[in-house]
């Protein structure tokens, strides 16, 4: 039987990327969820449980750092597989998302979408 599709949710209200990232990580074979804000991706991963998610920071509703410190109090959501995708490239932001067990803190602006998805493979393949 075949395995079934790695769940991955992309968390990023800039929709022109949103839609990049849903099309090439969905041609690799990934079911996607998508949310434009912290607390969608909040709400999604709780009751989704995806194998990971990708988080962007800076966003309406509820921030990506907020979001991250409300998952990881969830029993499911402590050990939770979170790459960071932001342009927010201050110190501060990278040491607090690590503090909250970030696996990988990428720059927007010095990654091409074929590294993205070759490190998101690299995580959950």
């Amino acid at each position: 039987m075949p395995e079934s599709p790695k769940i991955i949710l992309i968390v990023e209200d800039e929709s022109s990327l949103l839609l990049v990232l849903h099309d090439r990580l969905q041609e690799d074979g990934f079911k996607i969820l998508q949310a434009k804000n912290g607390a969608e991706a909040l709400a999604l991963s709780l009751a989704e449980h995806p194998d990971l998610i990708l988080l962007d920071l800076l966003m309406p509703v509820m921030d990506g750092i907020s979001m991250l410190k409300v998952l990881r109090e969830d029993a499911w959501g402590k050990n939770a597989k979170i790459m960071v995708l932001t342009n927010l490239g201050g110190e501060e932001k990278l040491e607090e998302a690590k503090a909250l067990g970030v696996t990988d803190y990428l720059i927007k602006a010095d990654w091409k979408i074929e590294e993205v998805v070759q490190k998101i493979k690299n995580k959950i393949t």
